[in-house]
């Protein structure tokens, strides 16, 4: 119970004291002696208070306070509603402590709260099944001295989270684990790992499949394109039909082996290994041998193309990668751009990035398309693509290319005026002038 202040108690108390001392005085017949008697009465019964306050707080069990008399009322009042919020705070946080664990223990990922020394704080009961997490034992250990695997040591002291890994399971080998780090609150970190064995089973599968699929289709489509290109096409000419069946059997077979290649392309792509700091890719060579291509292709199509390269500007990746991208991307505006028409090839520092831009002034793109361009097969005009021999992967090839370079595709389109597609290389991926001449020097 609150009890507020009296001034009246108060009054009643200090009157209670002068009349101590008036007591006191009229027995000794001395007011020092009367007033130190009575300072050393107010003394003792504070000590007193100040005893049963040391017992209260340290040694009862109880919750509520003792009774007690004068100010002291106020004093232990107070404590003891203190005492009653402290209470009902830490009620609060166990039930809120307990609710997370419950809903980190129903999470079917692992989970695993580190501190800012990478040293293990809590983790639920997948993570002592799919990581070999001792708990309690393992309270207060290093991550990276439980996860031992080289890939994941690397991944945890580089301490750049931006996308997660895959190493096999320490509980079970043929088990393959993700892994994503995630800071958050005050220096701590949330590592939670995923069983995605199944998922990357399938993809290795998938893979495999169009890797073997299509390198096994090779040979039979190189044996009939072979044979078409035998056949005396003036024997033929005689017999109209027979002579259009050569011809589209002949166009069908190349476009066959164009999607075939552009398949192994992207196979390779999807499993590349290859870390794209190892090598400084010459961008302005590769441009040069792109040009030339793109001007056997401009043969039919009379284009106007114009390359807008820095002659200086190379950049960390993977050449085979890169040239695939970009070539694609060029080699589209040629084919899908009407006859005559304008092409600029741009290649140029932006600020502190490289930019690549294509732009033409063809037929555009409907917004409609814009989000699906990227998918496998997905054509805006089936009938144009089969007649240019398209395969619907080249700008498929060009996302998992920038994916890999940690870029985006941008495209920006408008019906009748034209396109524009570009991508940009951050800054990391641009060496400086010592790299470039290092490189130069490990490479004679």
């Amino acid at each position: 119970m609150y009890f507020p202040v009296s001034w009246s108690k108060n009054i009643l108390q200090l009157a209670i004291f002068v009349l101590l001392v008036v007591f006191f005085a009229g027995i000794f017949d001395d007011y020092i002696v009367s007033v130190a008697l009575s300072a050393v009465a107010l003394l003792g019964f504070n000590l007193y208070q100040l005893y049963k306050l040391n017992q209260w707080v340290w040694h009862s069990k109880k919750l509520s306070p003792p009774k007690v008399y004068g100010a002291w009322e106020y004093i232990y009042e107070g404590i003891y509603q203190l005492q009653r919020r402290q209470r009902g705070q830490r009620k609060e946080l166990r039930e809120l402590v307990k609710r997370f664990r419950k809903g980190a223990e129903a999470l079917p990922d692992a989970v695993v709260i580190l501190d800012n020394d990478a040293t293990i704080i809590w983790c639920n009961r997948l993570a002592r099944l799919e990581l070999g997490i001792k708990w309690p034992d393992d309270l207060g250990m290093r991550i990276d001295n439980l996860l031992r695997h080289p890939l994941f040591v690397e991944y945890f002291q580089t301490a750049d989270f931006t996308y997660p890994i895959e190493v096999p399971s320490p509980a079970n080998p043929r088990k393959t684990n993700e892994y994503r780090i995630m800071p958050y609150g005050d220096d701590k970190l949330l590592l939670i790992s995923r069983d995605v064995t199944r998922v990357s089973q399938l993809e290795d599968m998938r893979r495999d499949f169009v890797a073997n699929v299509s390198h096994e289709m090779r040979t039979p489509l190189t044996v009939i394109n072979g044979y078409l290109e035998m056949l005396p096409m003036t024997s033929l000419d005689k017999d109209p039909l027979a002579h259009k069946a050569i011809y589209e059997m002949s166009t069908q077979t190349k476009r066959m082996q164009n999607l075939i290649e552009d398949l192994l392309v992207l196979s390779r792509i999807e499993s590349s290994s290859e870390r794209i700091y190892q090598h400084i890719v010459n961008m302005p060579n590769m441009f040069k041998q792109i040009a030339m291509e793109a001007a056997q292709l401009n043969s039919e199509k009379q284009h106007q193309i114009e390359f807008h390269i820095d002659p200086d500007l190379c950049v960390y990746g993977v050449e085979g990668e890169l040239r695939s991208a970009c070539s694609n991307l060029v080699f589209n505006a040629v084919h899908y751009t009407p006859d005559a028409g304008k092409i600029d090839v741009y290649w140029s520092k932006v600020g502190a990035n490289a930019v690549f831009k294509v732009v033409d002034n063809g037929d555009g793109i409907d917004d409609k398309h814009l989000l699906r361009l990227t998918e496998r097969f997905y054509r805006v005009d089936k009938a144009r693509s089969r007649k240019t021999g398209g395969s619907g992967l080249g700008l498929s090839i060009v996302k998992h290319v920038l994916n890999h370079h940690n870029s985006l595709l941008e495209i920006r389109s408008i019906v009748g005026q034209g396109s524009e597609f570009s991508f940009t290389l951050g800054y990391e991926l641009i060496p400086t002038e010592s790299s470039k001449t290092q490189h130069a020097h490990t490479s004679q």
